[in-house]
């Protein structure tokens, strides 16, 4: 075939998924009109518990719920039948779920490696989405996600949901009006006594092992090289880096977030990081412990580190010219506060300041406002596009063993 006729073909393809996409884009919601919604992923991640809990004030319905373990997916079912009075659809297929025109948005909480290619679906028919971080694994499927996402007028919400705590909104305003003074320096330490996929799928299904029969193996592998199923995978696929990279990417990815958020940093110059398997041999191939640098080009550095095998010495902090702002482990149940702590400046700040916690909405509902309005959400695709760069530059520097940096015009990570 000539590349004139190839280049004609692509072009009609395109062009017929752009006047499939403008077709599915029609439907406008009314104001009082319920927005209904497919939760896909219905587990540990509490996602539907969430939307139950928002129904009424942000008027939506759980049309559909999808998962690949039947047992989840009966339970997801029977919570929604419960609380709404109606039987959703089930499913263990999105596309089952992206087929179906009575579904305006979707929620995805699946496993990390599923993410992007659920997006790219969920958009290109049409649905609004909510999807769960780390958004991607790599440069190559985040170019693609970002990109479809750009092309589109659908509204995605990443579900980082630190971004939508009082206090990070207190503190993003804090740091904005200058009265820290100038950032150099923000850390995270986040340890924990075994790794949380230890214990992957919830306190219900803890002493419950997953059976061939009710699983959707095949669906749950994505485009992962396919093998015999195993329960401990797919329970625990947190520890397996063919799902889920390891505490850099997934606890992190909090972290960085709201360090982009509060400071307005976006992404990291260079890279390093270091970890291992320390404490909990076994099959898992995810590292228990990680020490991660970031440099920025702002002139901040940002510093990320987890042990697993002692819970101890846990901490948030913002470190500026003026003093320091004490996130207290990024907790959302306790009132951040800045100090002159640290500073030897004659205008460092005077005694402790409780940051102020302004009312925000639930993030989730955050989602659903911006469906009906159309303006773009707290964390869009530009927040998830970010976070993913500077978790990929961790995890590609901690399995190279080199430094990495990133290029923003290519789009692209490499040693340097």
């Amino acid at each position: 075939m000539s590349a004139t006729s190839e280049n004609r073909r692509e072009f009609v393809t395109r062009s017929l998924t752009t006047a499939a996409l403008a077709s599915s884009y029609n439907r406008i919601l009314g104001a009082n009109e319920r927005v209904r919604v497919a939760n896909v992923g219905c587990g540990r991640r509490g996602l539907l518990r969430e939307l139950i809990q928002i129904k009424d004030e942000a008027q939506l319905e759980v049309a559909a719920v999808c998962d690949t373990w039947r047992q989840k997916r009966e339970k997801a079912q029977q919570q929604v039948k419960e609380f709404t009075g109606q039987t959703p659809f089930a499913t263990t297929r999105i596309d089952d779920v992206l087929s179906r025109k009575d579904i305006d948005a979707v929620v995805i909480g699946t496993p990390d490696h599923l993410h992007c290619t659920q997006l790219i679906d969920a958009i290109r028919a049409g649905k609004d989405v909510y999807v769960e971080k780390p958004l991607a694994m790599n440069m190559k499927e985040l170019v693609r996600a970002y990109d479809a996402v750009k092309k589109s007028d659908r509204i995605v919400q990443i579900g980082t949901q630190m971004r939508s705590y009082p206090q990070s909104q207190g503190a993003k305003h804090f740091v904005a009006s200058g009265q820290l003074g100038r950032v150099l320096k923000v850390e995270q330490a986040r340890n924990g006594y075994s790794p949380y996929w230890m214990s992957y799928g919830g306190e219900a299904f803890a002493n419950e092992k997953p059976a061939l029969e009710d699983v959707d193996w095949k669906a749950f592998l994505g485009d992962r090289k396919a093998r015999d199923f195993d329960p401990v995978q797919y329970q625990n696929w947190y520890g397996f880096r063919d799902f889920s990279r390891g505490p850099h990417t997934n606890l992190m990815v909090h972290f960085i977030d709201l360090a982009h958020y509060v400071t307005g940093l976006q992404y990291p110059k260079r890279v390093v990081a270091l970890g291992n398997t320390y404490r909990w041999k076994g099959p898992y191939d995810a590292p228990d412990s990680v020490e991660i640098a970031l440099d920025y080009p702002e002139g901040v550095m940002v510093r990320y580190c987890t042990m697993f095998g002692n819970a101890a010495g846990n901490h948030a902090k913002w470190f500026a010219t003026r003093g320091t702002l004490d996130a207290k482990n990024l907790s959302s149940r306790e009132t951040w506060v800045a100090s002159g702590d640290g500073s030897g400046e004659p205008d460092k700040l005077m005694g402790p300041i409780d940051l102020p916690r302004p009312e925000t909405p639930h993030h989730m509902k955050n989602w659903i406002d911006c469906i009906r309005s159309r303006q773009q959400p707290v964390a869009p695709i530009e927040a998830g596009y970010a976070h993913s760069v500077a978790i990929i530059m961790a995890d590609e520097a901690l399995v190279s063993g080199r430094r990495m940096t990133y290029d923003h015009n290519r789009r692209d990570v490499t040693p340097g």
